[in-house]
């Protein structure tokens, strides 16, 4: 009779009378060192960390530390020395070790989407559907960097892409229409000046633009003092409660609950009233977009993305000067002006595909096309006009 199961064996559908094969052997193997790379990679990252967040990563380590034990119990005295994780764990668990933060949570979210445990004989339903979950957790710890970065990383993005391909298109568009080295360079570094002038200025006055409408809609200080003579009869705080959006219903009953507290306080003065400016707020209605002390933090500060534009679009519109800086004219500059602005393209898509939690190669390639495709057109216009002698 064949013996009975064991614990493991039986959550990962194995029995003795299942022969182990070699690449059995080397597959668990390969689980069982990729467990314990991403277990030390949170590690890492809660080493960075405090409160909650700590403690949410280190319990994503124990959960790790779960799964390599289900793989050891499978191998037994097969587990052999241990082995390295795969390549693209090894280098998220160095990313982790010396910088932490959003861009290493948006590579451990994708990680953790390519499971293969839910195709995995031998991994329990459990694993797999804890690998499910994890993502959706390091997505939740992600989130918070992503929008804590979001207004800042928006102008440096648009600015990078902004400055990679107007001047490239500008410079192509200048030489193809037969102008000279030295006037194609006087115009690549004034379309990077005045670009980044131009961007820093607009993502400034964009951002206090949007910061002002924003605090334009948050109750003003002073109208808390008024709350204590309103007529208790009378509906006037409900009206501005239904005024942001709130059920007529729900309105008079929050307008009530301020009103009461008032009674007992007897003056809006009083600290033990409790009453304070953000009793005007209608707390359950539908979020306006971006307000709060939140939605200007999505936004970012002005002066940030003000010079996140200016940095980011000089940096990016310097690429394509670069050949003609170098002294080279003619079809090579374009050439390797062309090079360069895909190259950077294709880290910039990248990059943005990474931290957005999508598809880095999607992104890269939709980048260069758009780049590519805005510098082509330019360049036929300047041998367009360049033939008829404009």
């Amino acid at each position: 009779m064949a013996a009975a199961p064991t614990p493991a064996e039986r959550s990962a559908g194995q029995h003795p009378s299942r022969r182990r094969t070699p690449a059995d052997l080397r597959r668990w193997r390969r689980y069982l060192a990729d467990e314990r790379a991403e277990a030390a990679v949170y590690r890492d990252l809660a080493g960075r960390r405090a409160g909650e967040e700590r403690e949410i990563l280190l319990a994503l380590a124990a959960a790790e530390g779960r799964h390599e034990q289900h793989w050891l119990d499978l191998l037994g005295d097969d587990a052999g020395r241990p082995l390295r994780g795969s390549l693209r764990t090894r280098a998220l668990g160095w990313l982790a070790r010396r910088f932490g933060g959003v861009f290493v949570l948006a590579l451990a979210q994708r990680a953790e989407s390519r499971s293969q445990y839910a195709a995995e004989a031998d991994a329990t339903p459990t694993m797999a559907a804890d690998e499910q979950i994890h993502e959706e957790v390091v997505r939740g710890l992600a989130t918070r960097g992503r929008y804590r970065l979001s207004g800042t990383f928006r102008a440096a993005v648009f600015g990078a892409n902004d400055g990679l391909v107007s001047n490239l298109a500008l410079i192509l568009g200048i030489g193809a229409s037969g102008a000279s080295q030295h006037t194609v360079l006087l115009t690549g570094l004034a379309g990077l000046l005045a670009g980044a002038l131009s961007m820093g200025a607009g993502e400034f006055i964009s951002i206090r633009s949007q910061r002002e409408l924003l605090e334009a809609s948050t109750p003003a200080a002073g109208a808390v003092h008024a709350l204590p003579h309103l007529d208790v009869n009378a509906n006037e705080l409900a009206l501005v409660y239904r005024a942001r959006g709130m059920e007529a219903d729900a309105a008079q009953a929050h307008a009530d609950s301020v009103l009461a507290r008032l009674t007992v306080a007897g003056t809006a003065a009083d600290p033990a009233s409790g009453v304070t400016a953000s009793d005007l707020h209608a707390h359950h209605a539908v979020p306006e977009a971006g307000g709060g002390e939140d939605g200007l933090e999505a936004h970012g500060t002005a002066w940030g993305a003000a010079l996140s534009s200016f940095c980011f679009f000089a940096s990016g519109a310097v690429v394509p000067v670069l050949p003609y800086l170098f002294g080279l004219a003619g079809w090579a500059a374009v050439t390797v002006a062309s090079v360069l602005v895909g190259i950077a393209l294709l880290i910039t898509g990248a990059v943005t595909g990474l931290l957005s939690g999508t598809s880095p190669l999607t992104r890269a390639l939709r980048q260069l096309a758009i780049g590519v495709g805005a510098a082509a057109v330019t360049y036929a216009l300047g041998l367009a006009f360049g033939t008829a002698g404009a």
